[in-house]
């Protein structure tokens, strides 16, 4: 996973992301990445699966 914490508290899940990071430009160029789970993970001690990307579109010049 890049940039995703999680855990599980009194059954809900809490998912921290630092706003502040960038991983470069996704595979088309559009935006830039700024978390991932990289695919469905499974939450450990839950039945339950996560996929998360979280992207922005770069500041226009």
């Amino acid at each position: 996973m890049q940039n995703v914490k999680y855990e599980v508290k009194d059954d809900k899940l809490i998912i921290e992301i630092d706003l502040t990071k960038e991983f470069g430009p996704s595979k088309s160029g559009k935006t830039i990445t700024v978390a991932s789970t990289r695919g469905n993970q499974k939450i450990d001690g839950t039945d339950v699966v996560i996929s998360l990307n979280l992207y922005k579109y770069p500041e226009k010049v």
